[in-house]
């Protein structure tokens, strides 16, 4: 999401030559940020909730263990694919007419998810979810740019990651939860039906609430960049969902390369577009911006790290521990509490300048507390070895939620402070598929150490909590292997610490209505 450059929100006195050509603020905008992240959280929610409903839905619908998988595959690669896409889409079409496409499709997703009769059809419909969730998610941060200005700006982002941070953490809770209310005995089945509501607000909201937006920059779509970005993205990110199941054969590695290589040839070709004065995919001059460049790498970390260490917490609480879906989704509400902590902070800060000033600092700050609180839940799990339960860990849960709401707060402004307008497409598709990429990478290499430091044991199924749980030993096992687990993410969130040193470094003091990054563009 673009932010203002500096001499777009000097404050000037009332009747002064700023407050005569500032533009006025759009009536509805905070209602329509709310539509946006009700998009969000939507989008949020589904790439979470379908690998909790999952053994419920084999067993309804037959399939087998590769059912599990390419529930979530699906949805990831066709969003990993079609977000860069997506993002330059709202620039070509105009990005309220781009969201309410993408809502609509995704809502019509959803309903042919629950009324899935096969594993195939089932599949094939998570694929196009993720499709229109491509189109749908990046136009947010053009809109929310459209619709703010100046410190108002940074508000409308600062919600905009605790809002992401909470639907992450809140998904399997809600999963669980409705798998287990079995509402009007459809079962698995309201996982995807919830999405009808939220889809509907989505839409009629945005009909009512979103301003009118026609084309931006770009006149055209770059389909030749477009295909390049696809083609690129998918040998990237198909191995990182399945590597890990298949034992990391050589051809996931083969992909990787593949796809780094064609990214390559993709970069070439979107600066061949500039030169010839066509409108490329994405804009070249993004990445000479120190903050959106090294946001990108931050970000990966970030995600990685999030949605890593959830994927873990998940295995650990139900196939080490016995607890039921629900259960173990309660038990990670600590972790949302944290964020809903970190959240008021920010707010607090926003409110007194500090957070327009410190983008950098506020987000390390928030790195070194969730690190923190993983260092704390190691040592509680050692501590309590074979008798460690759900709800012992809450505590440094807390402490981790505090840091993600600290970091997810001054993010994404901070990140995108430099972004200019017509780049705005650009910036938010390659950063919205910059966050799938590092999911993917979180889930594949902290499964993977999960997974092996657990030594090959069949893991315990839920019904082992009806049975009273796992037996001393396995759970004294997978303890053991939570400890190693946890060490893989202080490394990954160490890894994102330093990759926040080349966010830009606070310039001192600022005006009230400066913003970070806006002097980052070297």
């Amino acid at each position: 999401m673009p932010e203002p450059r500096a001499d777009d929100l000097t404050l000037s006195a009332p009747g002064g030559p700023s407050a005569a050509l500032a533009p006025p603020p759009y009536q509805w905008r905070w209602a329509a940020l709310w539509v946006l992240l009700s998009g969000e959280a939507m989008d949020m929610l589904d790439s979470l909730v379908a690998s909790v409903a999952a053994p419920a839905i084999r067993a309804d619908l037959g399939g087998g263990a590769g059912i599990t998988q390419w529930l979530g595959a699906a949805y990831a690669l066709a969003m990993a694919v079609g977000l860069i896409t997506g993002g330059r889409l709202g620039d070509v079409m105009g990005r309220r007419r781009t969201f309410l496409a993408g809502a609509a499709g995704f809502t019509a997703a959803s309903l042919l998810c629950a009324a899935a009769v096969s594993p195939g059809m089932l599949v094939g419909a998570r694929g196009l979810q993720g499709l229109f969730g491509a189109v749908m998610i990046p136009q947010g941060l053009g809109l929310i740019k459209e619709m703010f200005h100046g410190r108002e700006l940074g508000r409308a982002l600062g919600m905009y990651g605790p809002v992401m941070g909470l639907s992450y953490v809140g998904g399997p809770v809600l999963a669980g939860w409705l798998v287990s209310a079995d509402w009007f005995g459809a079962g698995w089945r309201t996982v995807f039906l919830v999405n009808l509501p939220l889809g509907l607000l989505a839409f009629l909201g945005g009909r009512r609430f979103l301003p009118p937006s026609g084309p931006t920059a770009a006149t055209r779509l770059d389909l030749v960049g477009a295909v390049l970005a696809s083609a690129a993205a998918l040998p990237v990110v198909l191995p990182l969902v399945q590597g890990r199941e298949l034992g990391w054969p050589a051809w996931t590695f083969v992909s990787v390369a593949a796809g780094v290589a064609l990214f390559g040839v993709f970069g070439w070709y979107e600066g061949r577009v500039v030169r010839r004065g066509g409108d490329p995919l994405v804009v070249p001059a993004l990445f000479r911006k120190r903050a959106f460049s090294g946001g990108l790498v931050t970000g990966a970390a970030l995600f990685a790290a999030i949605a890593g260490l959830s994927l873990v917490l998940s295995l650990y609480f139900q196939s080490g521990l016995g607890a039921s879906p629900l259960k173990a989704g309660l038990a990670v509400l600590p972790w949302s509490a944290g964020t809903v902590a970190g959240f008021a902070v920010i707010q607090v800060l926003d409110g007194s300048g500090a957070l327009s000033r410190y983008g950098r600092p506020l987000v390390q700050a928030g790195i070194v507390v969730m690190a923190l609180g993983v260092g704390v839940f190691a040592y509680v799990l050692r501590s309590a070895g074979a008798h460690a339960t759900v709800w012992q860990g809450a505590p440094a849960l807390v402490v981790v939620g505090l840091g993600t709401g600290l970091v997810m707060g001054p993010f994404f402004q901070t990140v995108l402070a430099a972004v200019e307008p017509h780049e705005t497409g650009s910036a938010a598709g390659t950063l919205t598929a910059v966050q799938q990429f590092g999911s993917a990478l979180g889930s594949a290499v902290l499964g993977t150490v999960f997974f092996s430091a657990l030594g090959g044991r069949i893991p315990a199924t839920t019904a082992t909590a009806e049975a009273g749980g796992p037996g001393p030993a396995a759970s004294s096992g997978y303890t053991g292997t939570m400890q190693i687990t946890l060490a893989a993410e202080a490394a990954l969130l160490l890894v994102t610490l330093v990759a926040s040193a080349l966010l830009p470094a606070p310039s001192g003091r600022r005006g009230r209505g400066d913003w970070p990054g806006n002097d980052a563009d070297g």
